[in-house]
């Protein structure tokens, strides 16, 4: 068994590298299993073989590859257009009780496997805070404090419930089993708030205990058509009035 375990559902981006090595950096001292799945090969298949180049001790890679996609986006008959049922099918296949989740284009804090696992301890899951980050420049912008917040907490609250990006995640999933089957479900495929993610997210608000880490340790990339933007915009017109 490994202490904690990370799935990572990916198209394969070339980015799914450096997501990868984001977690070989963790400062955690404990054994990770890592489950990367393959839901549509939309890249050069050379990157999954560098995903095994200098992988640490303390860490093993589990690549789940079934040559079909289980999403009704590429073909498949789950609806969640996310990864169909990989995160779901990865999370049950981790050889670990605590799961984490990371998309292959997102980034960790070298502390924030550390901080979730102690966060954790007398809870079912947990969450962290994150960076927004431009995608085009890799420049830090802002803590994100509109959207991923947590339950009952940001833009969301009144509309639904508040919400905690699937890469802020960490899962006691012997205590979350009941809700991994959301990983594969649209909420609703034509709302704005629709998506896995989203029902995820609110089973585990709903159903199960939760605390937060504290700290903001996942790096978001946003690109520039992304909502969260005029929030950032905002902000920074606001502090140069300040300075000003």
């Amino acid at each position: 068994m490994f202490d904690v375990a990370v799935v990572i559902p990916t198209i394969v981006r070339p980015s799914l590298l450096e997501a990868v090595h984001s977690i070989f950096e963790q400062n955690f001292t404990g054994t990770i299993q890592i489950l990367v799945g393959v839901d549509k090969m939309l890249g050069d298949h050379s990157i999954l073989e560098k995903l095994f180049d200098n992988v640490p001790d303390r860490v093993t890679i589990t690549l789940f590859d079934p040559q079909y996609s289980t999403s009704a986006r590429h073909g498949g008959i789950h609806e969640a257009r996310d990864g169909g049922s990989l995160r779901t099918t990865l999370s049950f296949l981790a050889n670990s009780r605590y799961v984490a989740y990371l998309d292959d284009d997102n980034l960790w804090h070298s502390n924030h496997l550390e901080t979730l696992l102690k966060a954790v301890v007398g809870v079912d899951w947990v969450y962290s805070y994150r960076w927004l980050v431009d995608e085009e420049t890799n420049k830090k912008l802002t803590v994100d404090k509109w959207h991923s917040t947590g339950p009952n907490k940001g833009i969301m609250k009144g509309t639904s419930g508040g919400f905690a990006d699937p890469n802020t995640l960490l899962i006691d999933k012997l205590a979350c089993a009941d809700q991994l089957h959301l990983w594969s479900v649209e909420s609703d495929v034509d709302a704005t708030y629709s998506g896995a993610d989203r029902m995820f997210f609110d089973g585990l608000s709903l159903n199960k205990t939760c605390r937060s880490s504290k700290r903001a340790t996942v790096y978001y990339k946003m690109r520039r058509t992304n909502v969260l933007w005029q929030y950032v915009n905002r902000e920074t017109r606001s502090k140069e009035t300040q300075d000003g």
